[in-house]
């Protein structure tokens, strides 16, 4: 924190729990600071107790101890006079919005609301309009916005009377990559133009890469606070990837040796955190018979740091066990030919062609509302299709929907599980369904190590725990295909991590077929192939390394650029390269040639009097990649 600068948030030793007893602590001895023009981000899974700290802020909940000030004023005692100050946007697509009213009646309604004098709302109203891009939407209603409109929206309602504080709860869950990079340009704009404090959650560790400071919750206690980069140096011990065939053995080999604390396969890739020597791991690996492709040593990421400092990255189990499931006949498992979804007017899947082969992992990627749990319905034979042909397992599902279902198992986004059932009770309602018997299920609750919470009730389990066995009643009939729509969303990392090796062990032990679908574009390199959705349509398909090297022919490698005075840097470099964007304390730009514009970006910094200047290029995120994707597929549409 710059000891210059004002402190504007101050929060001392803030509790606060709920039930009838207190018995649930969301929020225990949390303690931090934010001076005045910064941008602060709580990170860490949901039920870490973000949305409490943040609402204890805006003055909607009152702490049971410890204290917390906005502007010098005790949210306790003078809460009306904190609201008065801040612009507080709740978690969720758009709650603060009012679905029957249209963009402008919203904005209006917030105007009232904030009692703004008509010179200084239609100043600001201009400004917010064409910052977000919504002028052509003001008569829709907010009940027909996409996802990223709606944020777009909410955050100009909360900013309508450009507050001097900002408390964002989760702003860019669901939302699509280039609604993500338009709504963290707008909030940057007013952080540099007007100096105003911003405090947001998020649970994308990438994120936590834009804020200046960062605070890691977990379990309601801060684990680690500083800047991205000084989180990051926390991480003990060193890491790598290896490229490898065949990947299996390689694993088993790794998971053996004493030097690996933990492995985590992505893709084609096996991540490792490890102590010694990388050369004696690569001879172990070749004299077993392995073929290293690629060996490297690579930089960890917060979320590595995430799961050390809550003992979350110890070794993991290979013990995820699944039988060999039943082959299929059928050449691809999973077969879309033009497939099409409309509800009245509006079309939800788009001429969809899709080939899934029997053995991998297909990953369906984009935001809410791409499709893609639509899609996933409509293979598996719960909604009829408008237009095309599904086939899976060479059965149309069409026509023998029965056939389907029991070569299929379904995890639902929503739902599957009945809350107030016990772990038992609601597999053995499963087992009953599909005709399994109960030793199948409870050999399969120890593989899975849901023994220990045999007899809890469902909505009392951890959202990590409840999703394994949401995976564990979908898959009691040995099914050769199984669809997994979002089965990560809200689960913390370390229970994501364990939740991806489930995945593997099904792909590659058992060959199961696995189709999963997540908003989470970190999650794509855990998949062999991809497909990216975006309002409904297939914009591409291919290996994560195939969409990113299409990226990078089309538009371009990625530039980091780390300088003096970083955000006088990005504002000078706007002027000519409008698409470069601040990502914490670095500027990230696209280049066709990035050897001349690394000259020219620093030569040009440089007149300016930026005295140091690095920039060097970096891998292309699965974020960037998709963004340009999007870009590419719409300026194709209008063409």
């Amino acid at each position: 924190m710059d000891p210059d600068r004002r402190i504007v948030l101050e929060v001392h030793s803030l509790c606060r729990s709920y039930g009838r007893l207190r018995r649930v602590e969301a929020v225990r001895g949390v303690s931090f600071g934010v001076a005045q023009g910064e941008i602060f981000g709580l990170i860490g899974p949901d039920g870490a107790g973000k949305t409490s700290v943040i609402q204890t802020l805006a003055g909607v909940l009152m702490p049971h101890a410890g204290r917390a000030l906005v502007e010098g004023l005790d949210v306790t005692a003078e809460s009306e006079r904190v609201k008065q100050r801040v612009g507080y946007m709740p978690q969720g697509l758009g709650s603060n919005l009012y679905e029957s009213l249209t963009v402008d009646e919203n904005i209006e309604f917030f105007r009232d609301l904030r009692q703004l004098p008509p010179d200084v709302y239609r100043k600001n109203r201009a400004e917010l309009l064409a910052a977000t891009r919504l002028q052509p939407f003001l008569d829709r209603r907010a009940a027909d916005l996409s996802g990223g409109m709606r944020q777009k929206l909410a955050l100009i309602c909360t900013l309508i009377h450009l507050p001097d504080v900002l408390l964002l709860d989760e702003p860019t869950t669901g939302v699509d990559p280039i609604s993500r990079q338009e709504f963290w340009q707008i909030v940057r704009r007013v952080v540099e133009e007007r100096g105003t404090t911003v405090l947001l959650s998020t649970s994308y560790m990438d994120e936590a890469e834009r804020c200046h400071r960062i605070a890691l919750l977990h379990a309601g206690t801060i684990v680690a606070e500083g800047a991205p980069e000084s989180v990051r140096e926390q991480a003990s011990g060193r890491f790598a990837s290896v490229t490898a065939e065949p990947q299996p053995l390689a694993l088993q080999i790794l998971r053996r040796r004493t030097e690996v604390g933990a492995t985590e396969v992505f893709g084609d890739e096996i991540h490792l955190q490890f102590d010694g020597d990388l050369r004696q791991i690569e001879s172990a690996l070749t004299t077993a018979g392995v073929v290293v492709r690629d060996l490297a040593v690579r930089e960890p990421g917060l979320e590595d740091v995430f799961l050390q400092l809550t003992a979350g990255a110890g070794r993991q189990s290979a013990a995820f066990r699944f039988e060999r499931a039943p082959a299929l006949s059928a050449p691809a498992s999973i077969d879309c030919r033009d497939v099409s979804r409309r509800f009245d007017s509006f079309t939800a899947v788009d001429r969809v062609d899709l080939s899934v082969r029997h053995g991998e992992i297909f990953g369906l990627l984009g935001p809410n509302g791409a499709g893609k749990t639509t899609l996933i319905k409509m293979m598996c034979g719960l909604l009829e299709p408008s237009a095309g042909v599904i086939m899976i397992g060479g059965v149309n599902v069409r026509t023998e929907r029965e056939r389907v279902w029991t070569a299929i198992g379904y995890m639902s986004q929503r739902f599957s599980l009945y809350q107030d059932l016990s772990v038992r009770q609601n597999l053995q309602l499963y087992a009953d369904l599909y005709g399994v018997t109960r030793a199948t299920y409870t050999v399969l609750m120890e593989r899975l190590g849901l023994e220990p919470f045999a007899s809890r009730l469902t909505k009392d389990l951890p959202t990590g725990v409840r999703q394994r066995v949401s995976l564990l009643c979908a898959m009691l009939h040995n099914p050769p295909i199984v669809f997994l729509d979002e089965p990560t969303s809200g689960v913390d990392p370390q229970a994501r991590r364990i939740f991806w090796e489930l995945i593997y062990s099904l792909s590659r032990e058992a060959g199961v077929t696995v189709l999963v679908s997540t908003h989470y574009m970190d999650e794509a390199a855990h998949c062999d192939r991809l497909g990216l959705m975006d309002q409904g349509r297939l914009i591409a398909a291919g290996s994560p390394a195939e969409l990113r090297e299409q990226s990078e022919r089309r538009s371009g490698s990625l530039l980091a650029i780390d300088a003096d005075d970083v955000r006088r840097a990005h504002q000078i470099l706007l002027r000519e390269r409008p698409d470069a964007v601040l990502f914490g304390r670095r500027i990230h730009v696209r280049s066709v040639n990035a050897y001349a514009d690394q000259a020219a970006l620093t030569s040009r910094l440089h007149r300016e009097g930026i005295g140091r200047v690095r920039i060097e290029p970096i891998p292309l995120s699965m974020d960037d990649t998709f963004t340009d994707f999007i870009r590419t597929a719409e300026a194709a549409a209008h063409v």
